[in-house]
């Protein structure tokens, strides 16, 4: 057990890690963020901030040495550096490699049992024409590498698109993913304790608009409930294959076959927001709770609905007229300049019971 009063590096500053690092801070925790960038949002909560590069190993080592326990925000991380953290790193480098490449992680999820969609591995446009042609049209091309909020990827609707949409992955290897005809799509968030126990909160469902996150609602319809009992066994199932320490997060969508994996992200996640208000405790508290071995705290509902709602690009620049709504719980993430398509901050609001 990790006690109060120790310090948890977290690799990465951007909002999760700011979150990460209240979460810890609630609990007497001191937060260390390594992170490469000048001022990143995580920083202006915790007590301790080394600016380093990722794979900068003589950094990483001066990092661990301040740690008692160390996790990260994001998959996008060099493996082999991390590696220098050894077993104070929670989740440890396992998840990381089998989450940030695609043809790994859907290998390792089918291995695991679990559904996915039919998919090949591409590397070429022969490639591709080839699991256009055993796979059929829709299929959508997805970088094996650095895809995330939509990006990295192009649809191929028919098999005169199938250049073009090598072109416009810029021809990275990838996976080309049969499309899937579902009714809704949903997530199962997990945290795992190093002795094997887990806990589950209630899966929203999730809405997407051009790859991003828009909102999360629990509780979800019933076409998302009837499929929650079996994704949370393949959930678990990914976690304990991953040995898994933390919080992991599996994206699904609800299909007439039953729950089929889209993807999973070994931290806490943008669809899990909600649970800060919306639960007794929320995921950022639960992943402090599992990497330090402390007892798993209630996941249960404390409203009898919620909504999350991502503040994109622009929107927040309504932040007063949010501040305004009495039922808005507003979460401004301090990252600077809004672009289009960048996370500024969420707001939640809750249906008292």
């Amino acid at each position: 057990m990790i006690p109060p009063g120790s310090t948890i590096g977290i690799v990465g500053g951007g909002q999760l890690g700011r979150m990460l690092a209240m979460a810890s801070a609630q609990l007497g925790y001191r937060c260390h963020i390594l992170d490469p960038h000048d001022r990143p949002c995580a920083a202006d909560v915790a007590a301790e901030f080394t600016r380093a590069a990722y794979d900068d190993r003589s950094a990483l080592e001066a990092f661990g040495a301040r740690v008692d326990v160390a996790t990260y925000e994001f998959e996008n991380l060099p493996v082999g550096p991390l590696g220098v953290l050894a077993d104070k790193l929670h989740p440890g480098v396992k998840s990381l490699a089998v989450a940030q490449d695609r043809a790994e992680e859907k290998s390792f999820i089918e291995g695991t049992g679990a559904r996915v969609a039919p998919w090949r591995s591409v590397t070429s446009l022969d490639d591709v024409a080839r699991a256009v042609a055993e796979l059929g049209v829709p299929i959508v091309l997805k970088t094996r590498r650095y895809g995330y909020d939509g990006k990295g990827q192009a649809w191929i609707r028919s098999s005169g698109d199938a250049e073009g949409a090598w072109e416009a992955i810029r021809g990275e290897p990838a996976v080309a993913e049969a499309g899937v005809n579902f009714a809704a799509e949903f997530s199962v968030i997990v945290a795992r304790w190093a002795d094997g126990r887990t806990t589950f909160w209630d899966s929203p469902d999730n809405v997407h608009r051009e790859g991003i996150l828009r909102t999360s609602t629990v509780p979800a319809p019933a076409v998302i409930a009837d499929q929650v009992e079996e994704a949370r066994a393949a959930a678990a199932g990914i976690a304990e294959a991953l040995d898994h320490v933390g919080v992991l997060t599996v994206e699904f969508f609800a299909s007439a076959d039953g729950p089929v994996v889209n993807e999973i992200a070994p931290r806490v996640h943008n669809s899990g927001h909600w649970t800060i208000e919306g639960a007794f405790t929320s995921q950022f508290e639960q992943h402090i709770r599992a990497i330090c071995d402390l007892p798993p705290g209630s996941t249960a509902l404390a409203a009898s609905s919620v909504v999350m709602a991502n503040l994109i690009g622009d929107e927040i620049d309504g932040w007063q007229a949010l501040l305004s709504d009495p039922r808005a719980h507003v979460h401004i993430y301090g990252k600077g300049a809004a672009r289009p398509g960048r996370k500024m901050g969420h707001v939640t609001r809750l249906t008292l019971k």
